[in-house]
C-alpha cells in the first residue's frame, strides 16, 4: 500500500500522510503531480491511500475510487440524536456508556451509530482486517467533518484496529465488552450501488467461523449481534436467534449472554 496526497497538498496534509505511512508501515510517496496509475506501476503496489483535507480516498488503478464517508451512518446518527430508535441498537440492547467491539468495521457506519448512542463515556473499537480499508477508516474518522458536532466527536472517539477479529477476540479477557457485533460481507449483495460496490472489492469476504462466535460469547457481557440477510442460514449455523423486521431485507441475530 502506498500513502500519498492530492496534487496541491499543503504542509499539514503532507505531515498527515507521512504520519499515516509511519503508523501503517507503508511507503509514503510525494505526489509531485504523478498520476496514481503511474505511481502504482513505479512502486509495484495497487492500493493507494490519498490523504485529503477532509479525510482520505482509497484508489486501486482500474477500479472505482472510494472516499471515506459515513453514508447511512450519518443519517442514522442524526435520528438517534433526535431520540429516534435504531434496529441495530435495539437488537444489541445498547445503552449509554456501553462498550462495543465491532468485529467487521468496513467504513465504520455501524461503529459510528454505536458511538453516537454510547456517548462520551462509551468505548467503541472498530476492527478491520483489510489494511487498505483500515487506513482509510482511521484517517476518515479522524478528519472527516460532517457538519454536526456530536457526530464529529463520535467519529473521533472510535478506536480502529487493523487486525483479524478472531485474534482480537482471543486476546481479550472474559466479560470485557458489553456488546460484540458482526456485519460480515454478504455472500450475495442486496444491491449494486456505487456506495457498496467498491467496498466489496477491498473487504474480507470470508464467512464467520464458529470459533469467532464462541470467543465473542466469552468476551461479551450483554449481547452478541449478527447482521445478515433476512432468512439467512448463517443465523442458525452460528447459533443466533433471528429478529425479523417487517418490510426489510436485513435481519439482526442476537445471542443474549446468560451468566446465571
Amino acid at each position: 500500500m502506498i500513502i500519498t496526497t492530492g496534487d496541491k497538498a499543503g504542509e499539514a496534509i503532507i505531515r498527515r500522510a507521512r504520519a499515516l505511512a509511519s503508523h501503517t508501515g507503508c511507503l509514503y510517496v510525494p505526489r509531485s503531480r504523478t498520476p496514481l496509475a503511474k505511481m502504482a506501476k513505479l512502486h509495484g503496489n495497487d492500493d493507494i491511500i490519498v490523504v485529503l483535507d477532509g479525510g482520505a480516498r482509497l484508489v486501486r488503478p482500474g477500479e472505482e475510487p472510494m472516499d471515506f464517508h459515513p453514508s447511512m451512518g450519518f443519517i442514522r446518527a442524526k435520528r438517534i440524536l433526535k431520540g429516534e430508535s435504531d434496529p441495530m441498537l435495539d437488537a444489541a440492547c445498547m445503552r449509554e456508556g456501553d462498550s462495543v467491539l465491532d468485529c467487521t468495521a468496513g467504513l465504520g457506519t455501524d461503529a459510528l451509530v454505536f458511538s453516537v448512542k454510547g456517548g462520551m463515556d462509551t468505548v467503541v473499537t472498530a476492527v478491520e482486517s483489510s489494511p487498505s480499508l483500515s487506513a482509510l477508516l482511521s484517517e476518515g474518522l479522524a478528519y472527516y467533518t460532517s457538519g454536526v458536532n456530536e457526530v464529529n466527536e463520535s467519529m473521533r472517539r472510535i478506536n480502529v484496529l487493523n487486525r483479524n477479529h478472531l485474534d482480537v477476540l482471543r486476546s481479550l479477557p472474559d466479560l470485557s465488552m458489553d456488546i460484540v457485533y458482526f456485519d460480515p460481507m454478504f455472500r450475495e449483495p442486496l444491491m449494486d450501488s456505487s456506495a457498496i460496490r467498491p467496498l466489496r472489492w477491498f473487504a474480507n469476504s470470508e464467512p464467520l467461523s464458529e470459533e469467532s462466535i464462541q470467543e465473542a460469547v466469552r468476551v461479551a457481557r450483554k449481547t452478541v449481534v449478527l447482521k445478515e440477510k433476512r432468512g439467512s442460514g448463517e443465523f442458525a449455523r452460528l447459533g443466533f436467534t433471528e429478529q425479523e423486521r417487517a418490510h426489510s431485507k436485513i435481519s439482526y441475530g442476537v445471542i443474549t449472554v446468560d451468566r446465571s
